[in-house]
């Protein structure tokens, strides 16, 4: 079964909660082709770098996200997998640096009152986003937020990644033809999808990527019985491990800690063993440092590790 689901006041959220009901509810393997818009929920493409344009919401407190989407059977113990097919950006796209009030932008000396703004138009013939400046980056669209929702009461903010539910986990390796893997929490899981980056260095310095409407084709589907059971990814390239927290020594450890039991269980090797071959063969990234939390992927390409 393939759902369409548009953006429009009743399908879009700005916060997370368990309490959220589902605008659409699909059976496992379901595909949902889900619009979303920019992360800061434009109803028109600005005209000038930084133009204020009407939102969906006014004022804003979060991204401007689509669902949540319920997966029928899916239960507590299980991982929700989003395969992504296609992930096709909009035509226009914009980008923010500095002027926000965080640790990063004043040791850069960009903090409150010294922001920076781009324009950029996206070219999907071409594969490329222009800026107005005249610099053009390689087209690489991915979502910034896919997430779950927590079980916890109330509503939740947007912007902190979280280790049992992901959400704006700006992690540019999930691209098209990636499956995300995700602890469900709550029955149905309550998916939520939006925050489109037409691209995006790893780190996403600035504070935003190059933040675009997108039209993202998924496949919904529910695993009883996952290698982990936290947030990880197979991408085109590799395997990916995901941690998240405010301090970027246990973010690396958490995203390193789960490369190494999957590796155990991939490799049938012992736990030593696993770290010693991922000194060899796995990376390390800086996912993202804009979030109120690290963000930290260890990464073992398809190809790293040969057998014989």
């Amino acid at each position: 079964m393939i759902h369409h689901l548009p953006v429009s006041p009743a399908t879009v959220v700005e916060t997370v909660s368990r309490d959220s009901p589902p605008v659409l509810t699909v059976q496992p393997g379901d595909t949902v082709v889900l619009e979303s818009l920019d992360s800061g929920g434009h109803l028109e493409r600005q005209t000038f770098p930084g133009e204020d344009r009407p939102r969906m919401f006014t004022p804003r407190r979060g991204h401007c996200l689509t669902g949540p989407v319920a997966v029928d059977g899916a239960r507590p113990g299980d991982v929700l997998a989003v395969h992504f097919s296609a992930i096709d950006p909009g035509p226009w796209g914009w980008t923010a640096s500095g002027g926000a009030d965080s640790w990063l932008n004043h040791r850069l000396g960009l903090g409150e009152g010294h922001g920076g703004h781009l324009l950029w138009e996206v070219d999907t013939s071409a594969g490329l986003a222009r800026s107005h400046l005249g610099y053009a980056v390689p087209l690489a669209p991915f979502l910034g937020v896919v997430g779950v929702a927590c079980d916890v009461d109330g509503e939740l903010s947007t912007v902190p990644p979280r280790p049992e539910s992901g959400g704006n986990m700006d992690c540019r390796d999930l691209v098209a033809g990636s499956t995300l893997f995700l602890p469900v929490n709550v029955p149905g899981a309550l998916l939520t999808a939006g925050d489109g980056h037409a691209a995006q260095g790893h780190g996403e310095v600035g504070g935003t990527a190059i933040e675009c409407p997108m039209t993202t084709t998924m496949a919904l589907d529910v695993v009883v019985d996952p290698p982990l059971r936290t947030v990880h990814a197979l991408t085109p390239t590799a395997r990916l491990t995901l941690g998240f927290d405010t301090d970027l020594n246990t973010a690396t450890a958490a995203a390193l800690d789960a490369m190494v039991t999957w590796m155990e269980s991939l490799l049938s090797v012992t736990r030593a063993e696993a770290l010693a071959l991922s000194s060899a063969a796995v990376d390390l990234h800086v996912t993202q440092v804009a979030n109120q939390t690290w963000g930290v992927h260890a990464s073992l390409g398809h190809e790293a590790l040969l057998r014989g």
